[in-house]
């Protein structure tokens, strides 16, 4: 039987690195996984992760690993905090270690590039001896920055299984890290990965300078187009309406911690999109996801103007400003969608 108090984390980016501290703050004995030597010893030797949260003095309930069976042996939680580019692959070395019994939960916000799957998805595929129905799903308005300084955060997990996400919530929550519940996996994985796609575009609009009209119509816009995409995947419209849709687009868009916007006003500002990526330095998901979502718009006859035309900034040459100008002359329409059945939820054209 799985330790009561030991939780492994996967990996020791800057929102893993957050997580741990508030597991540690909980009372738990946490182990982060890297695959970084030096990033190991510097946790372990002077807890700190300089590269990702400088100014951050971690609990010494946290110590780091490169091995993932020593990580994750033992461990009652595994939570996954990886690029989207790396989920398939950590899932594979996970795979032998993770005992039935053990609460998986990730916090990944992004799509796989070449198969479009939902991050649940992609662990269900490499995790064949795992209960999918009990992977749980964290997201919500939750910059890792903010949650090592302990600031009041509130974030959601959704599972299928009611008691798997109950017992991530029970894991999670403290004074300062706010956790509620939701059934909806689909709406709470779509709506944390395209909103990243929205950022981008706050962004650019910042960085061009159009002012907080133009950004407030942009998210507002965007937010239908992420749900207009997540009702014809599954999700639940009122999904959008909560933390993992409005809220989580609403910090993402306006934040000086989001790595999304940083890289939307520096294309605004010139730079090219492999110029961009160069001078972060980290993971931007917004970009991959906007291939992602463009491809599954057309998947599924999804109208995503927004997400086309960054689509065409991005990976086509375009020029933010003729972009928004393109989105300025579309043609014109109703902002509230009518459904003949009453008892459907009306959504944004």
């Amino acid at each position: 039987m799985a330790q009561a108090s030991k939780t492994a984390v996967l990996v020791a980016g800057s929102w893993g690195t957050a997580i741990a501290s508030v597991l540690a703050e909980n009372g738990r004995d946490v182990v982060l996984w890297s695959r970084n030597t030096e990033q190991v010893r510097e946790i372990n030797t002077n807890h700190r992760n300089r590269r990702f949260l400088s100014d951050a003095a971690l609990s010494p309930n946290i110590c780091a690993t490169e091995s993932m069976e020593e990580a994750v042996t033992g461990a009652e939680v595994v939570i996954i905090v990886s690029p989207s580019s790396a989920m398939r692959e950590i899932a594979k070395q996970l795979n032998p270690f993770l005992h039935p019994d053990t609460l998986l939960v990730h916090a990944t916000k992004g799509f796989e590039a070449g198969s479009l799957k939902r991050m649940s998805e992609v662990l269900a595929d490499e995790l064949p001896h795992y209960d999918a129905n009990r992977i749980v799903v964290l997201s919500g308005p939750s910059h890792a920055e903010e949650v090592i300084k302990q600031c009041p955060t509130t974030v959601v997990v959704a599972s299928i299984d009611k008691e798997a996400a109950e017992q991530a919530q029970d894991v999670l929550i403290n004074s300062y890290f706010r956790v509620y519940t939701n059934p909806d996996v689909v709406g709470v994985e779509v709506g944390g990965a395209l909103k990243n796609i929205i950022a981008l575009g706050a962004g650019l609009s910042d960085g061009l300078g159009f002012g907080d009209n133009a950004k407030a119509a942009l998210m507002t816009r965007g937010l239908a187009e992420i749900a207009r995409l997540g009702t014809a995947m599954g999700a639940n419209p009122l999904t959008f309406a909560g933390l993992a849709g409005i809220g989580d687009l609403v910090v993402t868009c306006t934040s000086k911690h989001s790595r999304n916007w940083r890289a939307g006003s520096l294309l605004a500002q010139g730079l090219s999109l492999d110029e961009v990526l160069q001078s972060m330095g980290m993971v931007v998901e917004g970009v991959k996801t906007t291939q992602a979502a463009y491809r599954l718009s057309e998947r599924f006859g999804i109208a995503m103007p927004i997400t086309t035309e960054l689509h065409h900034v991005l990976f086509d040459g375009k020029e933010p400003r003729a972009a928004v100008e393109d989105l300025m002359g579309r043609g014109r329409t109703h902002e509230i969608e009518e459904v003949a059945d009453s008892s459907q939820t009306p959504w944004f054209r």
